[in-house]
Formats: C-alpha cells, sequence, structure tokens
C-alpha cells in the first residue's frame, strides 16, 4: 500500500510492503517485501533495503546506505553519506553504510558513514556509531561503546554473555 500523499517514484518496491504519507523515495531505490516505511521517510537512489524492514518516522536513507532484512530502524535515526560535507561540492562516490540482517537501531541515533552494523546487534537510543559495530552486541552513547551482547532472539547479555538470572549464553 502506497498512500496517496507520498511521492514514490520507484517501481522496486515488494509485496506488502506500506509506504505511508509524506515519504519521498527516488527512482533507483529497491525496497523488499513486508516492509513498514512511516511517515516522513526519505530514501534515495543508491538504496537497498531487504524484506520485513521497519523504518520509522522522519528517517532519510541516503546513496550508499545497504539495510538487509528484518532491521528495525527507530524514529529520526540518521544516516550520512559524505565524511567531508560541503555545499554544491559532491564527492565522486558516497560512502557505503551497511545494516545487516536483524539488526535494531534505536530512536535518534546518528550512523556515521562507512560503517556496518553486524547481524542482530542493538544500538541504544541517542547513540553515535563511529565505528564497525560486531554481531550480537549492544552499543550505545556518544560515540556508541559496547555495554553487553544480544541473542538473535533478543536477549540482553551482560558482557560476559550472562542474562539477567545469570545464565551465560553462547552466540
Amino acid at each position: 500500500m502506497i498512500h496517496p500523499l507520498a511521492d514514490v517514484q520507484s517501481k522496486q518496491i515488494g509485496n506488502n510492503t506500506n509506504v505511508w504519507q509524506f515519504c519521498v523515495v527516488l527512482p533507483d531505490a529497491v525496497i523488499g517485501e513486508n516492509c513498514n516505511i512511516c511517515a516522513h521517510v526519505l530514501i534515495e537512489n543508491d538504496v537497498q533495503i531487504g524484506n520485513n524492514v521497519t523504518i520509522k518516522s522522519g528517517v532519510q536513507v541516503w546513496d550508499g546506505v545497504r539495510i538487509e532484512d528484518n532491521v528495525f530502524i527507530g524514529p529520526n535515526v540518521t544516516f550520512t553519506n559524505d565524511l567531508v560535507p560541503r555545499s554544491k561540492v559532491y564527492p565522486t562516490h558516497f560512502w557505503r553504510t551497511n545494516i545487516k540482517t536483524g539488526a535494531s537501531i534505536g530512536a535518534n541515533s546518528t550512523i556515521i558513514a562507512g560503517n556496518t552494523i553486524g547481524e542482530y546487534a542493538m544500538i541504544g537510543a541517542g547513540s553515535v556509531v563511529t565505528d564497525d559495530i560486531p554481531p550480537y552486541t549492544v552499543w550505545y552513547g556518544n560515540p556508541a561503546r559496547q555495554k553487553g551482547y544480544i541473542t538473535q532472539e533478543g536477549i540482553l547479555l551482560d558482557m560476559d554473555k550472562k542474562d539477567k538470572n545469570g545464565l551465560i549464553h553462547e552466540l
């Protein structure tokens, strides 16, 4: 379903994907199946979004961003794609940012261009990601620092991979 108040120029949108009002999706963007693109989202041309992805309101997905399946992008998450931006000066290429399968990025986080967020990793709200994030890890802060681990099922673990009951998990 594409809301009538959205400006969707891409023809590469999968089945059962919802694009809500006031979104802009440029012509070369690719969006998978069963996604939810909430209101006020901008998706540029050189963007690939997998299946079962949720992008909450107020997110801009700039050229060079790759989002794999089952990813959650919280409200007002900011991606960058140019490490030295200047008005009216365009780079020859934009940095590639990869968000791997099952990752979650909390509200108002900033993801600096050129980094990869690993499978099932969790970024806490308001974090600034300046480095690659390994799979199954929990990071938050400014700059984001590792604070623990997380299972594929979403069980939070401390730095010793113990859950709140003291059970050690293998990842």
